[in-house]
């Protein structure tokens, strides 16, 4: 949780080489893999972003954790197989922010990630994507990301608040604790302090509900058929899909393929693989549960930081995810519903202060003026679609110079 990216910041998308993959199809790319100390500890580079989201999610609107446990491993598995490099798998930021802090329903959820993948498959298969990263402006981009970890923010201290007492296993001094935790573990490159604090809110949950206890057991647990209606897609694409959309392009496409590039430069992503691996999970998981998906910079640079170099992580973090969904998703499920506000706030918090932390790239006056009316609009209308309208409109206005904002410079 709020972990240095290496490099600092999303790259801008930049042309990357057609060497994109090692020879020989899938076996080329198991070849590339390896399982070290350093891979392992890769591995739990993007729990920061990774567990609070689903545990918020599955506490909150109803997500099955098991699902959406099950589909991440899957996938993580499928994309070790298909990308030589540290992939991440990473839930969609801004339809879990959303779906937080405008209490979607589970249906709701599924439907937006499957517009989403809709949309970037199409992208990715006819080679509109790097055309829309183009009409989009990056200040957009980031005042959505900026109101959207604010709205994070604020419902995780919301949440901490509302335990309504000082002293106890879930009240204030809980939440404190578990934000000094986050502090103190804030530059560990060893220990995540997310998955830290996901182990003590379990032990949390057991200790004030016993009963949670009895239900602990290994089972066999799989996914079942749970499609969304109609009426889900139709509610939950203005409100959650449509800002999805264009963070997914820049962050979970552009952005990821320039920074695999900078990163392996011998085997970088290339733009339309991944806009179509991120079109094809959701596609496939949503009809089964599974949270919406997809790849990003951030998962990316955090696992790469902690020590992975190879896919031969993300198979083992997919292998590992999957064994837990199967054996223990059941058990898990029910610890979730008994997961302490306190603890799931902070973890939240910090979630949305890492979204929010990535516009700090937004230097100029005219890209500040942009996001900051952006995040403004988006949080004052309470309405995210709104919002980025506005938004839109307003950056074109300034780059059409229908009025400026930058300080005239000063004359000699």
């Amino acid at each position: 949780m709020l972990q240095d990216a290496v490099p600092q910041g999303e790259p801008p998308a930049i042309p990357v080489r057609a060497a994109a993959r090692p020879q020989g199809g899938i076996w080329g790319v198991l070849r590339m893999a390896r399982l070290n100390r350093h891979e392992i500890a890769g591995s739990l580079g993007d729990m920061g972003t990774f567990l609070p989201l689903l545990v918020g999610m599955s506490a909150q609107c109803g997500l099955d954790f098991a699902s959406a446990l099950f589909f991440a491993g899957v996938f993580n598995i499928v994309t070790g197989l298909t990308f030589a490099i540290p992939m991440a798998v990473q839930p969609m930021k801004a339809i879990a922010a959303v779906a937080l802090t405008e209490h979607l329903t589970t249906p709701q959820i599924l439907a937006a990630g499957v517009s989403v993948s809709v949309v970037i498959l199409f992208l990715g298969l006819t080679g509109l994507i790097d055309w829309l990263n183009r009409v989009i402006p990056r200040s957009v981009v980031r005042g959505l990301q900026l109101a959207l970890g604010i709205s994070l923010l604020m419902k995780g201290m919301q949440m901490v608040a509302g335990t309504g007492q000082w002293l106890a296993p879930d009240s204030y001094v809980t939440g404190l604790a578990a934000a000094l935790l986050v502090l103190l573990l804030f530059f560990s490159r060893k220990v995540p302090a997310a998955l830290v604090l996901f182990v003590a809110g379990l032990a949390v949950a057991v200790w004030t509900h016993p009963e949670v206890a009895g239900c602990l057991g290994i089972g066999l647990t799989l996914p079942v058929w749970t499609p969304p209606a109609w009426a889900d897609f139709v509610s939950s694409f203005p409100k959650a899909a449509l800002p999805q959309i264009p963070l997914t392009t820049l962050n979970s496409v552009i952005a990821v393929c320039a920074l695999s590039a900078d990163l392996f430069p011998d085997r970088p992503a290339t733009p339309r693989r991944v806009a179509v691996s991120v079109g094809v999970m959701n596609l496939v998981a949503a009809w089964f549960g599974g949270m919406p998906m997809c790849h990003g910079a951030g998962g990316l640079a955090g696992q790469y930081r902690f020590g992975a170099r190879t896919n031969g992580s993300i198979l083992f973090l997919g292998s590992v995810k999957l064994l837990l969904a199967v054996l223990l998703g059941t058990s898990l499920m029910t610890l979730c519903g008994a997961f302490p506000a306190s603890i799931l706030g902070v973890m939240l918090a910090f979630s949305g202060m890492e979204l929010a932390l990535v516009c700090r790239d937004q230097t100029s006056r005219t890209d500040a003026f942009a996001m900051l009316l952006t995040a403004a609009a988006c949080i004052g209308l309470n309405n995210i679609a709104l919002g980025f309208l506005l938004g839109l409109a307003m950056t074109w206005c300034l780059r059409l110079r229908a009025f400026r904002v930058e300080e005239p410079a000063e004359k000699p």
